[in-house]
């Protein structure tokens, strides 16, 4: 025997009589966050080359916000899955398969979009920059890699009768040879007795479109976290490293230098010798490792 509802009718009748125009829906989109580690310019060849973060941006060839940078993504079609889309745009823009990549959060604040209504599910993706070939999508003037800054400028804290609000001002600059974009992010988390909300807000915003420099800022503060307690940073390496180009990595998203040796201590299980040689003129050789995957995951 079929349920029925108040109005006399089956789930088969309700369905088949069911207007979905009926409530306003908002577009639904998947943002992609795609970092890349590579080597800065070196004039000293005898000089190890340091490593620098970056972050792939499109440049909008159409309104809203034509001609500043945005974050690649586009709407979820309706035969698709969240993270059926976010593959999708992400194999568009790197042309490769097989990218490390998980969801972050999601976007819903009114007025995010001048276009209509929408909300957008950001991901995070970790590449190792020898596999890439960028390309721009099909909205995009152009796609090229930014070096990525965030740096904490100025922080306050200020209690109240249940509990104290900590307010903090992020600096995010975002930099190639040709382009310096710049956004300053606060971000405040108030505690009320056991209820904590952290709510993020774009202050200031130049040549970033949307509100992707603070999608742009979490981003980073996932990646940092993360770091610290998982093995995902070996997502951004190439197959072979040595562990001082390991170290290096981790620096730059951490923003800190690292004591060598605690650091190899804590990554010692994450990684296996080979019996192979960096070949690089100019330096001493030093011994390459591979990721040990049957150990990886948590540090």
């Amino acid at each position: 025997m079929s349920l029925k509802n108040k109005q006399g009718l089956t789930e088969e009748q309700f369905l088949a009589r069911y207007d979905a125009g009926k409530y306003e829906r908002p577009s639904v989109t998947v943002d992609m966050l795609i970092f890349t580690v590579t080597d800065e310019e070196n004039q000293n060849y005898r000089k190890l080359p340091e490593k620098v973060l970056r972050l792939l941006l499109i440049k909008r060839g159409d309104h809203p916000y034509i001609g500043q940078w945005a974050l690649p993504g586009g709407f979820v079609e309706m035969d698709e899955s969240l993270d059926e889309a976010a593959l999708r745009e992400l194999q568009e823009e790197t042309n490769i398969k097989n990218i490390y990549m998980e969801q972050l959060y999601t976007w819903g604040d009114i007025g995010r979009d001048p276009r209509t209504r929408v909300i957008s599910t950001s991901y995070m993706a970790l590449v190792d920059s020898s596999a890439l070939e960028i390309q721009a999508s099909d909205d995009a003037d152009d796609a090229k890699w930014f070096t990525v800054s965030c740096k904490l400028f100025q922080e306050h804290k200020e209690l109240t009768d249940s509990g104290y609000i900590y307010q903090r001002l992020i600096r995010l600059v975002l930099s190639n040879e040709e382009d310096e974009l710049s956004a300053i992010v606060k971000i405040k988390k108030t505690v009320e007795g056991k209820v904590t909300k952290i709510e993020r807000e774009v202050i200031e915003s130049n040549g970033i479109a949307f509100d992707h420099a603070k999608i742009v800022e979490y981003a980073i503060e996932r990646l940092r976290n993360k770091i610290e307690y998982t093995d995902i940073a070996f997502n951004l390496m190439p197959e072979k490293f040595t562990l001082t180009e390991l170290q290096k990595v981790y620096e730059i998203i951490l923003d800190t230098e690292l004591l060598k040796a605690n650091f190899r201590r804590k990554i010692a299980h994450l990684v296996t010798e080979t019996n192979e040689y960096t070949k690089d003129a100019g330096h001493r050789p030093s011994k390459l490792f591979k990721y040990n995957r049957m150990r990886g995951e948590e540090i």
